[in-house]
């Protein structure tokens, strides 16, 4: 390996068709979770959304608290935290109890809001959530450092602000920051030495952007005397696997036509592939969805070329997040996860480059070890007959047999 580990991890919005029981969806996430936790995941960030219909959690930090009890290892983050939409102490100070209350495997992922539906029914103007969320970060780094802040904004207003507990984490809870085809989240991320989150990675521009953003982060981070990692940039990617490239296509008919129904509720407008399943599927393996990226469809094979093709533009990078789509049925979007834990990750690792050289090894030495071995068992069976022929031939005489089919 010439670079360090890729970890995976998986991006809940989440997406969830408005025609199913919003009950057995916020459960089914939580299994999902579990089963992650399972598989050997390293993250899982979930999402905070007030409108549209689709993305249903309205508040991570509950959910990662539900998720923290019935999982054991996997590192859970805000994907993330509108952070106009809350006090900072607030958010600083649920953060901490969540990193205690998880034993250490808290995240707060951070940044304006997305959905300007949201922000219209809180009374935010879009123009000024980018200020806001500079604003509450001035907070919340240090107030999650043990420091104690005073600081007043025309939104709020902080006195000798401070939290009650120290950080299982030192020296705190990580933080990364969204930044999508803008360079705002990179110039934020950069500015307080706080990890990236690339949610457009996969899409024509924002994979095209990837360099840059990285490039202003580590120029901003320069500029303020921060410094940056690339083991806390994650890229986030839309991907469904099966055994076959014609098995992946059939299992997202279940439900990609109806994310279109959401795309319509956003923007006002039918997009005009959403006439079947086919069109946009064309158009999402294709050019790419605006928000969702580019679709990689396929194989084991393709979701590892596709990822290796991300590490070698970008640079490098610490996760790839799986964004949650939905598109697949449970039982398919399961395999999938299962499908890129077992051989997409091994391969871009290459976890199994020391087995293969120690069979390669055995392979070249097989002349030297298949005599011994011979050798060997010829060697009992001879010192069993020459006991046995001192007892005066008692016992059971041995036929020899090929090596291989005499046991030690």
């Amino acid at each position: 390996m010439n670079r360090r580990p890729l970890r995976l991890g998986v991006f809940l919005a989440p997406f969830h068709p408005a025609d199913e029981s919003p009950t057995e969806q916020l459960h089914r996430d939580l299994e999902l979770v579990r089963h992650l936790d399972a598989l050997g995941y390293d993250e899982a960030w979930i999402g905070e959304h007030h409108s549209g219909g689709y993305e249903i959690i309205a508040s991570p930090e509950l959910f990662i608290a539900h998720a923290g009890a019935i999982t054991s290892r996997i590192r859970l983050g805000t994907g993330v935290v509108s952070l106009p939409y809350h006090n900072p102490l607030m958010v600083a100070d649920r953060i901490m109890q969540l990193d205690h209350q998880t034993r250490g495997r808290v995240m707060l992922g951070c940044g304006p809001g997305q959905l300007v539906t949201d922000a219209f029914m809180l009374g935010i103007e879009a123009s000024e959530q980018r200020r806001m969320m500079l604003e509450a970060l001035d907070v919340i780094v240090p107030l999650l450092r043990g420091e104690v802040v005073t600081k007043k904004t025309d939104w709020f207003d902080l006195r000798e602000a401070q939290i009650q507990i120290p950080p299982v984490q030192w020296p705190s809870p990580e933080i990364a920051v969204a930044s999508a085809i803008s360079p705002s989240g990179a110039r934020a991320a950069g500015q307080y030495g706080l990890g990236l989150l690339s949610l457009a990675a996969s899409g024509p521009e924002g994979y095209e952007q990837l360099p840059k953003h990285w490039q202003v982060c580590e120029e901003k981070a320069r500029e303020h005397g921060q410094s940056v990692d690339r083991a806390n940039w994650r890229c986030v990617v839309p991907m469904h696997i099966a055994e076959t490239r014609e098995q992946a296509r059939r299992d997202m008919e279940h439900g990609t036509l109806r994310l279109a129904g959401y795309m319509e509720a956003l923007g006002g407008v039918k997009p005009p592939f959403a006439s079947s399943t086919e069109k946009m599927l064309e158009e999402w393996t294709g050019p790419g969805l605006p928000v969702f990226g580019k679709l990689t469809l396929g194989t084991p094979d393709d979701a590892v070329a596709v990822i290796e093709s991300l590490v070698e533009k970008s640079g490098g990078f610490g996760t790839v997040l799986l964004l949650g789509h939905n598109c697949a049925s449970p039982e398919a979007t399961r395999k999938s996860y299962e499908l890129i834990a077992r051989c997409v990750m091994p391969a871009l690792n290459d976890l199994n480059r020391n087995r293969r050289r120690s069979m390669a090894w055995a392979t070249r030495n097989a002349a030297t070890f298949m005599p011994a071995l011979a050798g060997g068992i010829q060697k009992a069976i001879e010192e069993h007959e020459r006991e046995r022929a001192d007892r005066g031939g008692a016992g059971t005489q041995w036929v020899a047999t090929a090596p291989g089919d005499e046991s030690a």
